[in-house]
């Protein structure tokens, strides 16, 4: 088995991996993330026979299916989610902004709602949207909700599309909805539970590199982009925030992560609550 350690990890190499990450998605890997880097390449050289991360690395530019360069992405992109993750989002959406478009739209007509989870990771966040919306219809007519869920990730992407999650991961969803909207099930021969065919009908999961030229334009009524910016140096945040503007009807809102702020990036939103802005 090859060792790994930091030494391995040249700095030439550790910059060669930062330019090339960050060209193809943004993601801004300074000297800070370097460990992290070192320790998720060493499962990656191991697993493809190369006696080095050089060696890996020349692997990789060598593939010209892009299917290693994917692999890469996938290792050095962090997925950390859960439901209803900082659920003061959720909350405003179920109390606040959800009902002022129910009361906005014709009286008698089905409430339309479109929203867009960037970087929905393994799908929690959009389930979680998907139930949000879901019970705002209450017992009236049925809302036309749709939510597109996009990431970098195949893996993660392929998980979501599943909708079955072990037992811990549902800790956080309140029993009542929990049985609501989910059904027994097993994953890996171990109790689960799966997502219903009702969320599954309100959320499509879709690949996308948020660098990319993106096949659609809204409008979108809300959009979640939670704990993504973090890892983009200032310039593409004030870029992908701008495109978001762009994306959203008049008065739709951009939510973002805890740890993220839009100060010093320039923008047309108009701040709302901390990490909540409105068009």
């Amino acid at each position: 088995m090859i060792a790994i350690d930091q030494d391995t990890l040249t700095e030439q190499e550790f910059q060669l991996i930062s330019d090339l990450v960050y060209r193809h998605c943004g993601i801004n890997l300074h000297d800070g993330k370097k460990e992290l880097v070192r320790a998720r390449l060493a499962k990656l050289v191991r697993s493809s026979g190369a006696a080095s991360v050089s060696e890996y690395l020349a692997q990789v530019r060598a593939d010209a299916s892009g299917r290693e360069f994917a692999t890469l992405i996938d290792a050095i992109s962090t997925n950390l989610t859960s439901f209803f993750r900082e659920k003061t989002h959720f909350e405003y959406l179920k109390d606040k902004f959800l009902p002022s478009i129910a009361s906005a739209q014709k009286h008698g007509t089905r409430c339309r709602v479109r929203a867009w989870s960037a970087g929905c990771s393994s799908g929690e966040e959009a389930y979680s949207l998907a139930i949000t919306l879901l019970e705002a219809a209450g017992g009236g007519p049925a809302w036309d909700a749709k939510l597109l869920a996009t990431d970098i990730s195949h893996p993660v992407l392929q998980k979501a599309r599943t909708g079955i999650y072990d037992k811990t991961r549902l800790a956080a969803v309140p029993p009542d909805l929990r049985s609501r909207y989910f059904a027994p099930s097993t994953l890996q021969n171990q109790p689960a539970f799966a997502g219903s065919d009702a969320l599954r009908r309100v959320v499509q999961f879709n690949y996308l590199n948020l660098m990319d030229t993106w096949p659609f334009s809204g409008p979108f009524d809300f959009i979640f982009c939670r704990n993504v910016m973090i890892y983009f140096d200032k310039k593409t945040q004030e870029n992908l925030v701008n495109r978001f503007w762009q994306c959203l009807r008049p008065g739709g809102m951009l939510f973002t992560g805890h740890s993220e702020s839009l100060t010093g990036v320039s923008h047309k939103f108009s701040y709302v609550l901390p990490t909540v802005y409105e068009k």
